[in-house]
């Protein structure tokens, strides 16, 4: 549900941030009022829980929810962030309105954005006129050189042509920023798109889609659908240099850490001093080449693609990457195609939703300060760390009696979740931004503004010590993360509302529901990609030999166990892009239900609408889960999102749980996995 600014796309693919909870395909359905503990009516008990438990928490739910065309998906996630969406409007439309406000403050800032923003008689006028000198600047390049550090240029306003660029901690040592560098430069969603046969109908809409941007500039058709089928030809060399979703999983695989001079060395031919003197880094030091055959590539077809062409590309990334803060025919197409032809999606949100989600990733914490004040009182924060620390604690007892795991092992592992830094709800610090001036009367001057704040705000990190509190979601985000090289969990305000988090609610709901959450989040720090870090945030192998080959046949069982499921016909989910999430799901649910266990000791366990304590807290995960999903987003989903589809992130933990059996007298599932990590 997180929309991804450029810079929290570049962290994620660089390997060195965020592992989120939720995916962000899944949009927003309408605001639906809070039922405190389970939701009596989203069940269906005709349907046995021990055949599709799934089914059996949310069928009447399933039968009679209806997606909204504005959206691909809709669930509890995301009526929880409609409600958030409602609040947040009124917020900003407070701030736009006030004439007596700093401008220099929060709301200052957060009130000039969103009315440039919802000026749509200034946007329709302007058309793309804010974007000439940036089109001048292109078509000024005459060389490789030039080339080079137009993509530098491009880059600073969150224009990611070419290749990424992202300034996040040295994975082996962690205590530094550097600059991160990773394959990129395409518009479809994967390479599998430019390759796959079953794509070719995207891939030709794809072109259709660009062909109508280039003649919305003003260009011929014929030159229009010219320069369309180069940007795809330019784009599918990149796309085949490109790793699967998968292979980025790899940490040790994914980190080449050199100097400038070693990266020149990728690139025969090619000097990328003009491209770093560009974003205003001369001298970048050491930094890490994710992908170096894709460099390779890069650099190849920087020489040998005809300048012409890579003007005609640059033009696209730029039209493309401003298209939603342009005027309506541009917001027209590119909805069409990256909406409704990939998604499934019918027809557009209401302007103010997309201008709050901009505003959101330009300022999330200006806006989040406004927030906090009107929705996340100090005793909620409160409330919330002590569930967080009693998860911690039942994850502390699991790992100091895991049977498979060795002490030599464990130890480290103890002390790893010992260090392990919990942050609730937004900030200890707000982020200063001062020097951000979005005083323009144009959108896209003050998004772009706010785009070049942002990546200077990031090179200004490199080389200095990390700064441990810094947040990568803004404080209303219905979502939460775990980052392996802080080794710290992360919950936005936005998150801990009913029905994930509800005082109101009994132990075992709120167990079952933000527990899994952020039982889910702590077992991060020990699946496929985050147990390679310690508890430093290092990448540093503190495993034994013996126990990291039974983790690895652990997570094997699981990766086949959840590529056995087929959400649409002829399409599994990929167990290998999927298990980190996957492991996390299970883990967490584990946690989750040790901690209530506990916390049940010596207490009667009364039965509340006629079920036990065990068994609401598996009701409530399966609610919280609740979701639908076009099968259009779902097709786009399998082929990018690390997250299974909602129904199978339950149906799988589900599985490799015995408690839950026995909570509701059923026999073995013969999809679980033949063996477990938790």
């Amino acid at each position: 549900m997180v929309k991804h600014h450029p810079r929290m796309t570049a962290a994620l693919f660089a390997l060195a941030a965020l592992t989120a909870l939720l995916a962000p395909a899944v949009a927003q359905t309408p605001a639906a009022v809070p039922t405190h503990g389970l939701d009596l009516s989203a069940m269906d008990t005709r349907v046995m829980p021990c055949e599709n438990f799934y089914q059996y928490a949310n069928g009447c739910w399933l039968a009679t929810a209806v997606i909204p065309a504005e959206y691909a998906s809709g669930g509890v996630g995301v009526e929880v962030t409609e409600r958030n969406l409602a609040l947040l409007r009124t917020l900003a439309e407070r701030a736009a309105a006030n004439q007596r406000v700093k401008p220099d403050s929060a709301e200052g800032k957060v009130g000039s954005f969103y009315r440039s923003g919802m000026d749509e008689a200034r946007i329709e006028a302007d058309g793309v006129t804010p974007l000439a000198p940036e089109f001048a600047r292109i078509e000024a390049v005459q060389d490789a050189p030039g080339l080079l550090a137009e993509m530098g240029r491009l880059h600073r306003l969150g224009v990611f042509a070419g290749f990424g660029l992202s300034v996040s901690p040295d994975l082996k040592d962690s205590t530094r920023e550097i600059v991160q560098l990773f394959q990129g430069g395409i518009g479809l969603p994967a390479r599998g798109y430019y390759e796959d046969k079953d794509a070719q109908e995207v891939r030709d809409a794809y072109v259709a889609h660009v062909t109508k941007m280039f003649a919305l500039l003003g260009e011929t058709p014929d030159k229009a659908v010219a320069d369309a089928r180069t940007v795809m030809a330019i784009e599918t060399k990149l796309a085949l240099a490109s790793k699967a979703p998968p292979d980025l999983r790899d940490p040790q695989a994914n980190y080449h850490k050199m100097t400038l001079s070693a990266m020149d060395g990728l690139t025969p031919g090619v000097d990328w001093r003009p491209y770093f003197t560009a974003i205003g880094l001369p001298d970048p030091g050491g930094m890490n080449v994710g992908q170096p055959q894709f460099f390779t590539a890069l650099g190849q077809t920087a020489t040998t693609v005809p300048l012409a062409d890579w003007r005609a590309y640059l033009r696209w990334n730029l039209v493309h990457a401003e298209a939603s803060r342009l005027s309506r025919a541009f917001v027209d197409e590119n909805f069409h195609f990256y909406s409704t032809v990939l998604r499934g999606v019918p027809q557009m949100q209401p302007r103010w939703k997309r201008v709050l989600r901009a505003t959101d990733a330009a300022l999330g914490e200006a806006l989040g300060q406004l927030y906090i004040a009107q929705a996340f009182p100090p005793a909620a924060k409160a409330r919330a760390l002590a569930l967080v620390r009693n998860l911690k604690a039942a994850l502390r007892d699991d790992l100091a009696t895991l049977p498979w795991m060795t002490e030599a092992t464990r130890r480290e592992a103890l002390v790893k979740l010992d260090a392990m830094a919990i942050k609730i709800g937004y900030p200890d610090k707000w982020r200063d931004y001062s020097k951000l001036d979005v005083t323009s009367p144009s959108y896209v001057i003050n998004s772009m503004r706010a785009d070049e704040f942002e990546f200077q705000r990031d090179l200004n990190k490199i080389g200095k010590p990390v700064d441990r509190q810094e947040w990568h979601m803004s404080p209303p985000t219905v979502n939460a993360y775990y980052s392996p090289t802080t080794n710290d969990i992360n919950f936005p305000a936005g998150i801990l509302q009913p029905p994930f988090f509800d005082p109101q609610a009994d132990d075992a709901v709120n167990y079952g529901a933000i527990g899994a959450v952020i039982g889910h989040e702590m077992t991060h720090g020990f699946d496929d990609k985050g147990r390679q870090f310690d508890a430093h945030g290092n990448l540093r192998d503190w495993w034994t030999e013996s126990d990291a080959q039974a983790f690895r046949a652990r997570a094997r069982s699981i990766v086949a166990q959840y590529s056995a499921y087929e959400p649409l016909s002829g399409l599994h989910i990929n167990g290998g892009l999927t298990q980190g999430e996957n492991i996390a799901d299970i883990g967490g649910l584990k946690i989750a239900y040790l901690a209530l266990e506990k916390s049940l000791r010596g207490r009667p366990r009364t039965k509340i609408d006629g079920f036990t304590p065990e068994q609401r807290f598996f009701i409530a995960y399966a609610q919280v889960w609740r979701a639908k999903q076009r099968p259009e987003s779902l097709r786009v989903s399998l082929a990018t999102d690390p997250h299974s589809p909602p129904q199978y992130r339950v149906i799988g933990a589900l599985a490799d749980m015995p408690e839950f059996r026995q909570a509701f007298d059923c026999p073995p599932d013969p999809r679980a996995s033949p063996t477990t990590i938790w």
